[in-house]
């Protein structure tokens, strides 16, 4: 069937329903809780498995679904399983109404089966051979995309999204881009990763870990977590509550790890995404920072969020809730504004921290901010990464 791509370039996107596990839980009720509710530490020790540091990260407590493809059997996958269990039987009627070949996936990873690729070379030194169980395939990035799609036996298109801490959001654009193509009717998208030692190790080489809990935008604040997690969404062009209006991409270049002091690059793609919602930067009800805790990260990000929005917009960091999720960060605060614009009490989500706010960053009062002054009608969501790699997304509401 031929479709023509006119009809459908400026189709508005929608997030129909939406999935997550983290540090706060599994599934949206308990995270919604302990987001919004809780004021306490989610974040526990590393423990020796991924650190011979006193290191704080955001672990999963809850029991994993079962993986059933054995090849597919990683921690990642296990968690994208528990993460997508809720959403089986509306993807079984999203397959009813478009077909299996109209059914896209896209995941952004930056572990993939790591962790179980660690196990494995573990044994090889202890016993000299692999373990029975352990297939190559578990590692590659495309990993958690195929499984999805094998798992739903869905023939659309299927691609892992890899650009590291932007790869979430990312999976949430291409969807997008599959939808205004005319190329999917539907698409699961969003991000997982998992903890594991090639991260915790290599995060800590570059001096970037705290042994406390990240302390975003603070005087003191001296580092990241790292976390762990999924968030997913089934995106189509069928009208729902909440809308993905604008979407803002760009690339610095900059320098393969340190991003661009000025933060020109995440202004322009805070100002792409509000091109495209076609809408000005004072209707921005909250604005979830990427917010790592880092120096560098922050104070290139507050100079950045100062340039468009001023020093009034109501803005948080929920890395402190979750530690730094990687991959999966996009996607999981995305959801965290999914449930915001969901909210009837017009909670925002928290900034935990010190409340000393460095002096050398540019003033943003509204940090923190519990509520905002309405119903929030439009939320922004901060993504960059390695190699100056940038996003913002605009979700909607009614």
């Amino acid at each position: 069937m031929i479709l023509d791509q006119n009809t459908f370039k400026e189709a508005p996107i929608f997030l129909n329903c939406a999935s997550i596990i983290c540090s706060l839980g599994s599934g949206l009720s308990s995270v919604e809780e302990n987001l919004f509710n809780k004021n306490i530490n989610f974040l526990r020790p590393a423990g020796e498995q991924f650190s011979n540091r006193e290191l704080f990260v955001g672990k999963i407590k809850e029991t994993l679904s079962k993986v059933t493809l054995l090849e597919e059997d990683t921690r990642n996958n296990r968690v994208l399983t528990t993460a997508l269990d809720p959403l089986v039987s509306e993807i079984s009627l999203l397959k009813e109404k478009y077909g299996s070949e109209r059914i896209g996936v896209v995941i952004g990873t930056s572990t993939s089966g790591i962790s179980d690729g660690e196990k494995a070379m573990s044994f090889h030194f202890d016993q000299g051979k692999f373990p029975e169980n352990f297939d190559y395939r578990k590692q590659e990035i495309f990993s958690p995309s195929r499984y999805v799609s094998n798992w739903f036996d869905l023939k659309g298109p299927v691609f892992s999204v890899s650009s590291a801490c932007t790869s979430g959001a990312k999976a949430l654009a291409s969807a997008s881009r599959l939808l205004r193509l005319g190329v999917c009717d539907a698409v699961i998208a969003g991000g997982v990763d998992t903890l594991c030692n090639m991260t915790i190790d290599g995060f800590s080489s570059l001096s970037v870990t705290t042994e406390g809990i990240c302390n975003p935008f603070s005087l003191n604040r001296k580092g990241i977590n790292i976390g762990e997690g999924a968030g997913l969404f089934l995106l189509t062009r069928e009208p729902s509550r909440i809308r993905l209006c604008g979407i803002g991409e760009t690339s610095d270049a900059y320098h393969i790890s340190s991003p661009d002091p000025n933060g020109d690059g995440a202004e322009k793609a805070m100002l792409l995404a509000l091109e495209q919602a076609n809408i000005d930067p004072a209707k921005i009800d909250y604005l979830n920072f990427h917010g790592t805790g880092t120096k560098q990260n922050d104070r290139m990000e507050a100079l950045a969020v100062h340039r468009v929005f001023g020093e009034e917009v109501a803005c948080s960091s929920t890395k402190p809730f979750t530690g730094h999720t990687l991959a999966a960060a996009g996607a999981i605060e995305a959801v965290f504004c999914w449930l915001a614009l969901s909210r009837n009490d017009n909670k925002l989500p928290p900034h935990r921290w010190d409340g000393q706010q460095d002096p050398d960053l540019p003033r943003l009062i509204n940090i923190g901010a519990s509520k905002s002054q309405g119903k929030p009608k439009f939320v922004m969501s901060n993504s960059f990464a390695f190699g100056g790699n940038n996003i913002s997304l605009i979700l909607g509401g009614e």
